[in-house]
């Protein structure tokens, strides 16, 4: 597969989701990303999940490192040492029309400023992956917090703000980061001119809610939206229960969908009695929202007289918009059946089986290759030969004197 990425040289001095995903993300389109940590791995070297669940030796693999990082080289460096810091900067700033792009997430570390680097390549693309744009630290999971969504999340009855557990303006700061290293290099392609980018994880989730307009809701209305459970806001779309136990996701945004929902369930006289009875226009999103617990309440008893594989049947046959709740462990078992091209199983270098994933975007029809594991340092001889040129004998007394890993 002819990947389009294919000679750009990318440094990467990152921990955590967000930089690692954009470096990643980057690396499965074809470049070359140098990760670089300090000797014995960066804070995320080790962080859960990891093999045994935290019940083997402390240095167990951690799937998480891998799977961020695959496809990436691994250099380790002692960054506190003056030659550290001079290797990690030629590295950052090295020759070439496809090098001199740089992502980090440091913070204190005055020799890796922006204006510090561009004084050695004035045409440097810098992406450097902040918490607050002040340079305040940050997490998903702060940011989370305060945009409002624990309050709005959960059970009708809940009081207590639910945190969700899937990262997500991590993930989306990740792909920022990579989107805003391909726009910086289109302008730099057209201009010469390199480009420093500020990226912060509390910017991207404001971003978020204010695009989806949550923001100027509750500024119309001065209070919070009500907790509404597993009801989808705004349309008609719950779970139901199957005679077998299994639940099923049904959703119903278009009018179309109501249509295929309404005839599968036969449930076409009673909605129009309701509509009649109610003065509701059922065709409408808006009704249909209003009337939710209504509408749930008439289709459950058809749900719960059939099994999932009938549900499953008669759903799909009506084109009605509706997914299955499943457990992880299902979702593997579909892996190893090969029903989910985009995942790729990763052995990672104490032998241990993994499971990971291909770039969702497809080239062709293809996925491409998923990357191979990483493994702390093993690169590091390699990318000081190619990238800076240095002899083996330069190497080995870097080794010598503890400069690199």
């Amino acid at each position: 597969m002819n990947r389009p990425l294919e000679g750009l040289q990318v440094v990467e001095c990152a921990s955590f989701v967000a930089g690692p995903t954009g470096g990643m993300t980057l690396a499965q389109l074809g470049a070359s990303v140098i990760r670089i940590d300090p000797i014995g791995g960066n804070t995320d070297h080790r962080r859960w999940p990891v093999v045994g669940n935290g019940t083997g030796p402390a240095d167990a693999e951690s799937y998480y490192w891998a799977s961020l990082n695959k496809g990436k080289r691994s250099v380790t460096v002692d960054m506190r040492s003056d030659e550290g810091r001079e290797l990690v900067t030629a590295l950052i700033t090295a020759p070439g029309t496809d090098r001199g792009v740089l992502v980090d997430n440091v913070v204190g570390r005055r020799w890796m400023a922006n204006d510090v680097l561009v004084a050695r390549r004035p045409d440097l693309i810098h992406l450097r992956v902040q918490g607050y744009p002040d340079g305040r630290p940050a997490v998903d999971y702060t940011v989370n917090a305060e945009v409002g969504i624990p309050q709005i999340t959960g059970s009708e009855e809940g009081g207590a703000p639910v945190n969700h557990v899937l990262p997500a303006w991590d993930l989306v700061t990740g792909l920022s980061v990579s989107t805003g290293v391909l726009a910086a290099l289109y302008d730099r392609s057209r201009t010469g001119r390199g480009t420093y980018v500020e990226l912060a994880l509390a910017d991207v989730a404001l971003a978020g809610v204010a695009n989806l307009g949550w923001l100027s809701e509750a500024a119309e209305r001065g209070r919070e939206r009500p907790r509404h459970g597993n009801h989808v806001y705004g349309s008609f779309g719950v779970d139901f229960a199957c005679s077998d136990g299994a639940r099923v996701m049904v959703v119903a945004l278009t009018e179309g969908q109501w249509a295929a929902l309404r005839k599968v369930t036969g449930t076409g006289e009673v909605f129009a009695a309701l509509e009649q009875a109610l003065d509701a226009d059922l065709t409408k999103e808006s009704e249909r929202y209003r009337l939710r617990e209504t509408i749930a309440a008439v289709l459950r008893p058809w749900f719960a007289a059939r099994d999932l594989k009938t549900v499953s049947d008669e759903l799909d046959a009506a084109r009605v918009l509706w997914g299955r709740y499943r457990g992880m462990t299902e979702v593997v078992g579909a892996h190893r059946q090969g029903r989910h091209p985009v995942l790729a199983d990763l052995t990672l270098p104490d032998g241990t089986a993994s499971i990971t994933a291909r770039s969702p975007l497809r080239w062709g029809g293809e996925h491409g290759p998923a990357g191979e594991a990483p493994e702390l340092g093993r690169d590091t001889d390699e990318v000081l030969a190619e990238v800076l040129g240095l002899g083996a004998a330069e190497i080995g007394g870097l080794h010598d004197r503890g400069v690199v890993g």
